[in-house]
Order: structure tokens, then sequence, then C-alpha cells
């Protein structure tokens, strides 16, 4: 099986069909950190990443952005002093589909790579 950080997204519409438990269950296991959460209703994969400055957390997330451009995924980014949240989930869905899961995997891949 491919990694997640290896495989590409597929495009989604409002037709496409959430994840079942038996796949977040088999794929949560490859984004370590990763939370699973409910917010207004729809489920949601989160990091937070920490920086030793701003400098730092927004070039993480002006980084995180031009791989979902590539992707054509895009997440919710909160860039603070110090820190980056990074929230995905499909909004065609509202909830979470496998390319959620590649791209936690993605985003993880840029933090060991260019800021560790």
């Amino acid at each position: 099986m491919t990694e997640l950080k290896q495989q590409k997204c597929e495009a989604c519409s409002s037709k496409s069909q959430p994840i079942t438990q038996a796949e977040i269950e088999q794929l949560k296991p490859q984004i370590p950190g990763w939370e699973i959460i409910e917010r207004e209703g729809v489920l949601r994969l989160e990091k937070v990443y920490k920086f030793p400055n701003f400098k730092s957390a927004i070039a993480f997330t002006n980084a995180v952005g031009d791989e979902a451009e590539k992707e054509g995924h895009h997440p919710a980014l909160l860039t603070e002093w110090g820190k980056v949240t990074v929230s995905w989930w499909t909004h065609a869905i509202s909830g979470l589909h496998k390319n959620d899961f590649v791209m936690a995997a993605k985003t993880d891949a840029i933090m060991n790579s260019q800021f560790s």
C-alpha cells in the first residue's frame, strides 16, 4: 500500500462518500498526533504545530497552502505566534474523506522535511 503522503487527492462532490469507521481505524495510525474532532457538527482532522517564532509559523502556513493548491484540497489554517493549527475536512460532504488523511500526511511531511 502506498504511503498516504505519496497519494493524490481525488475529486470530490456532494455525492462522494465519507470515510467509514473501519477506514478511519486503518488510516489514523499513519498520521500520529492528529485528532478527530467535531466542530459545528462536522468531523475534522486537527493538529497544532509549534514554532520558535511567527516567521517560521507563517512560512509553514504558506508551504501547506502551496501543497493544498497543488492537490485542490484546502484546510483551515490558524496562524499565531509560535503555532499553526491545521484542520482538514471535506467541505463537499461536510465530513471526513480519505483526501483529508492524505493531506494530513502531506502536512506532516512538510513539517518533517522543511521545519524540523
